[in-house]
């Protein structure tokens, strides 16, 4: 077994994987948070959905962490966690296609709907976020937050399904 192979076997086992994704959940809101308040990149309405699963993540894998004897618990919060990974990588795909222009973006994303009135349309406007959706407000090598958010979701879902697994193999054995 290669050494990366030999890391992943380790990692998705016993105690190990929730501390991977207590961490990773814990490690992205620090990493999100870093970003906006000390390098100025001001998050829209997906960003800041996108920071939910992630705090489930860390949240859940602190309980898995806690509650390691019971492997039963331990096997649904993994699987909990990988089905959080799953809905905030269908955030950011829905996030990159509106940053793309392959479909509109809610309301909340900052594109109001048609208004009735001239009032209608001012209050929605002043209500309306600053940051908006479909504008790429960081990138690098030409991929948004939101496209890298993508990769690191399925990774880190692969991973807790994989501990899942595992875990629950192990349920029933002494």
């Amino acid at each position: 077994m290669s050494g990366l192979g030999k890391l992943w076997e380790t990692a998705t086992t016993g105690w190990r994987a929730p501390a991977v994704l207590a961490a990773a959940g814990i490690g992205a809101i620090n990493a999100a948070f870093f970003l906006q308040y000390v390098g100025g990149v001001q998050p829209c309405i997906l960003c800041i959905y996108q920071r939910i699963p992630y705090a489930v993540a860390g949240a859940l894998g602190l309980a898995a962490l806690a509650f390691g004897r019971h492997r039963t618990l331990r096997a649904a919060l993994l699987a909990l966690i990988a089905a959080a990974m799953v809905v905030d990588c269908g955030i950011a795909i829905f996030q990159v296609g509106i940053e793309h222009h392959w479909w509109a973006g809610t309301p909340g994303c900052g594109v109001p709907s048609p208004a009735a009135t001239m009032e209608e349309l001012r209050a929605r406007l002043l209500a309306a976020p600053v940051v908006r959706c479909d504008e790429v407000s960081w990138s690098l090598f030409g991929i948004s937050l939101a496209g890298y958010n993508i990769g690191i979701t399925l990774v880190l879902a692969v991973f807790a399904g994989v501990a899942t697994l595992k875990a629950a193999a192990r349920v029933g054995r002494a």
